[in-house]
């Protein structure tokens, strides 16, 4: 009898498995996954050479897996069980507070901060320290900063890493931006800051700067139509609910002009092109690009700046152009900062080193 409900048990499964593989077989296959943002895989290319050798199985046992019918809603089954029935304060490493994702970043690597401020100083010293350059530096708290000390939650040093970064790097002056910011100031999805909400922050580093600072009364407020899932949507697997993206813009903004070092190619603040991209946050001068230079015709002053820079940067920078003719935006996660000087001209321009807790944490990308 209990071979017999085996039998019946494994002919049920094989059965399940059967149907699932045809019905991904036979439906229109999904190009990309918008919850996990990336590209899914497809139907492996029939040919002699591909049946007769291993990799046919292999690779369709992916494609089988990746479109996989209701797969999201079995990630969403799993991660609540996860939550819900087993207690895990996490999945993937995402933790939810007060409908807050942020990534639980623990504990706090000593020797990464150590590389990214070396980093810093090899910049300093090779391109800077000779043209008599201002040199500022800003650490971007992420959002486990704002989660409270009882909610349980592992979370790094972060007062020893914001004086480890001042105390490492005494040519440049720190300016801490902690107190102009708090956890509502972030998007519920996603690991960046709302430019809508910092432009307090904004303005205490032009104050140190010596700069004109922004005021919100200086802006319009528009609204992306299409919805804005933060890259803490599909790695929680949890239900949770699409955002809506606002950008500030102004006439100033909208006459400054920015070239694309990449492509060589010339555009706006906002890139609308990245409207059909899986990272609407990319519509902030165009997302990760290496090297950006923004001319402001409009500008209050001839003074320029350069900023070094990570991902929070994209929205951040187009808050500080108001005086500024020139603005350069390096990202060393992209450029290697050793051949700076052959891509740029440092002339004593105003600069400033602008990086988040995720990325000094985790420095092994800074070139």
């Amino acid at each position: 009898m209990t071979k017999k409900i085996r039998i019946i048990g494994a002919a049920i499964v094989a059965a399940l498995w059967l149907g699932i593989s045809v019905f991904a077989w036979v439906q229109p296959p999904k190009a990309a996954s918008t919850a996990e943002r990336r590209p899914l895989d497809q139907f492996p290319e029939l040919s002699v050479e591909e049946l007769l050798s291993t990799d046919f199985m292999s690779d369709f046992e992916d494609y089988t897996l990746d479109q996989f019918p209701a797969r999201d809603l079995f990630r969403q089954i799993k991660a609540l069980f996860h939550y819900n029935v087993l207690g895990q304060k996490d999945n993937n490493s995402i933790i939810i507070h007060d409908g807050y994702a942020a990534q639980m970043e623990y504990p706090l690597n000593e020797t990464s901060i150590n590389y990214a401020t070396k980093k810093f100083a090899s910049i300093y010293n090779k391109n800077l320290k000779r043209h008599g350059s201002k040199v500022y530096v800003t650490v971007v708290p992420d959002k486990g900063y704002y989660l409270p000390e009882n909610a349980g939650y592992l979370t790094m040093d972060y007062e020893k890493l914001f004086s480890t970064v001042a105390e490492s790097m005494p040519y440049a002056q720190y300016i801490d931006l902690t107190g102009d910011l708090s956890l509502e100031d972030y998007y519920f999805t996603d690991t960046h800051w709302r430019q809508e909400a910092i432009v307090d922050a904004a303005g205490t580093l032009c104050e140190a700067m010596g700069v004109t600072a922004p005021k919100m009364d200086d802006y319009s407020i528009v609204a992306l139509e299409k919805p804005f899932y933060g890259v803490y949507y599909g790695q929680a697997a949890l239900p949770m609910q699409p955002e809506t993206l606002y950008y500030l813009q102004n006439d100033l903004l909208d006459s400054c002009i920015v070239t694309n070092h990449e492509t060589g190619k010339s555009g706006k603040i906002y890139d609308m092109s990245k409207l059909g991209s899986n990272d609407l946050y990319e519509v902030f001068l165009s997302g990760s690009v290496s090297l950006l230079t923004i001319e402001n015709p409009n500008a209050k002053t001839d003074k320029e700046l350069v900023v070094f820079r990570d991902s929070f940067g994209s929205s951040m920078v187009p808050l500080l152009v108001q005086d500024y003719a020139t603005v350069t935006v390096v990202d060393i996660r992209y450029l290697n900062s050793a051949f700076l000087s052959q891509f740029i001209d440092f002339h004593g321009q105003d600069v400033l080193f602008l990086y988040s807790t995720l990325v000094l944490n985790n420095s092994s990308t800074l070139k």
